[in-house]
């Protein structure tokens, strides 16, 4: 299949240019000023369009089984509502349960986005329990048979997910030899499963409660920590879902150190704010319950967007982990059984741009980079993915900057029956989607074949990642110091009628230990 695109300006995340762009096959094999078009050719007109790559989304959870339920969004329906918001690949998470076999919860995801995915997908695998066992099975899918770049854990979720300290340090060090990046969800969980049982015993079943469960100074901590233990581990660290001022400032604080950090802002982080916890509909509350959950700071998502502007913060995604009304209404008695987790795979790029770049915070340049780019360098997969250049894959999008669209729960395409960010007028419009060269999104609908995205192998050793790490280890190396053999005193014990003598030995003396007189 062929297929030019004409008379639009080409956006990578570094340069910007008017040009034709043609498809072949799947790949980009030409980009001119000025393409002529042949019999046979598809042809898209671009004008006055922004011509991106496709947006990947490093961050969701689609059909995952979680407190009880599973996702609304399955691989289908899910990658439906990337396609029509400008998304082209996902990287979604493998998540064993505890003791689970990492080779057995893989084959698993395989089998439920294999037949389902519109567009192309990568795979991310969590690490929820640590052992000998673990560790062999982390270097078996770091394998081109199995395409696993990186590892997430999660210092959250006690009993169901979280990781201890030291299995967590553990993990790093068996990342920092595979070469795979570490992943962690920061949050403090021991500390917010007393405060659960402290908040439910004072009568606060709301959730509200789920904000005052997990205030974000636990997450500010659990960030530093993190942070603090990849350094000593060497490993490079990825932060996902940084929520509030306090984790990025741990981010900072840590990359000025030069640590090789990165940090993940969310759609849902980025628009929203954690007022609406305390809303009296419960059921619009509840709506909004993830983990961590929203900023308290109404100044929050401005300031998020400003860290991204000033490359402090690095990539957006959504954590996409959507429930309908029905499973938040399970939690309507304890908040703690309140399915966590909200939409965000289909109005990302939406929201980034009018937040980003219509706000005046990024120029189209850097909206490319941390909704696209950043994700394929951190990954491993650029310039296969994330950028519009002759060999990558035709992952691209036909973006007019001037339309504006309002997001609904009754045009979106996710499988749940509200949208968090209901009424919100957003500037920037994906209008057309091309997914390895074939339309997907075009005049408002879905053109999708279930099954006819491709999973994408994420191979170790991203350059982005690992480039400094092996400089940073060597002075971080142990320091020996030689020393002469040491010498010391000893007191002797004297008879009644003695005074204290003291006698000198050497640290070993002639006839070994034994000998030693006290």
């Amino acid at each position: 299949m062929s297929l030019l695109i004409k008379n639009g300006t080409i956006v990578n995340d570094d340069a910007m240019f008017k040009s034709d762009v043609l498809v072949h096959d799947g790949k980009i094999v030409e980009i001119a000023p000025s393409i002529d078009p042949t019999p046979g050719l598809e042809v898209v007109d671009a004008t006055d369009r922004f011509v991106i790559p496709g947006g990947i989304d490093p961050h969701t959870h689609m059909q995952l089984p979680f407190m009880g339920e599973v996702a609304k969004d399955d691989f289908h329906r899910g990658t439906e509502a990337a396609v029509a918001g400008g998304t082209t690949m996902i990287i979604d998470f493998v998540i064993p349960t505890k003791g689970e076999s990492l080779l057995v919860a893989y084959d698993r995801w395989r089998g439920w986005a294999d037949p389902k995915v519109v567009c192309d997908y990568g795979l991310s695998m969590a690490i929820t329990s640590w052992g000998p066992e673990i560790a062999k099975e982390m270097e078996m899918v770091t394998k081109a048979d199995y395409g696993i770049n990186s590892f997430k854990f999660f210092l959250a979720y006690a009993g169901v997910f979280m990781v201890r300290d030291e299995e967590f340090y553990q993990g790093m060090l068996q990342c920092a030899k595979l070469r795979a990046l570490a992943r962690v969800h920061a949050e403090n969980g021991a500390v917010i499963a007393e405060r659960c049982e402290h908040l439910l015993s004072s009568g606060i079943t709301g959730p509200e409660g789920h904000t005052q469960s997990r205030p974000e100074e636990l997450e500010a901590e659990a960030t530093f920590r993190a942070c603090t233990m990849a350094s000593q581990a060497n490993c490079p660290l990825y932060v996902v879902h940084v929520m509030s001022k306090g984790a990025a400032a741990a981010i900072a604080h840590h990359r000025k150190k030069g640590a090789v950090v990165f940090g993940e802002p969310i759609a849902a982080g980025l628009a929203t704010d954690g007022s609406h916890y305390y809303n009296e509909d419960w059921l619009h509350a509840a709506r909004y319950v993830m983990s961590p959950p929203l900023s308290r700071d109404p100044s929050t998502p401005n300031a998020l967007m400003k860290l991204l502007a000033a490359g402090e913060l690095h990539l957006t995604a959504t954590d996409n982990c959507t429930f309908d009304c029905h499973q938040k209404s399970l939690g309507k008695d304890d908040f703690t059984k309140i399915p966590n987790g909200v939409n965000g795979v289909e109005d990302r790029m939406s929201v980034v741009w009018d937040k980003g770049v219509h706000a005046g915070i990024i120029d189209p340049m850097k909206f490319v980079a941390v909704t696209s780019t950043m994700a394929a360098k951190i990954f491993n997969c650029y310039p296969q993915k994330g950028r519009i250049a002759v060999g990558s894959d035709a992952d691209i999008v036909i973006w007019n900057a001037n339309a504006t669209r309002t997001i609904s729960k009754d045009t979106h395409h996710h499988a749940i029956d509200f949208n968090i960010f209901e009424g919100m007028q957003v500037h920037g419009v994906p209008e057309t989607t091309i997914c390895r060269g074939r339309i997907v999104w075009a005049d408002g609908q879905l053109r999708t074949v279930q099954g006819a995205g491709r999973f994408v192998p994420l191979p170790p050793d991203s350059q982005i990642v690992f480039s400094a790490v092996d400089n940073r280890g060597k002075a971080l190396e142990p320091v020996k110091v030689e020393r002469a053999p040491y010498v010391a005193t000893t007191l002797e014990a004297p008879d009644a009628n003695a005074n204290i003598v003291v006698k000198t030995r050497s640290a070993v003396p002639p006839g070994g230990i034994s000998s030693i007189q006290f």
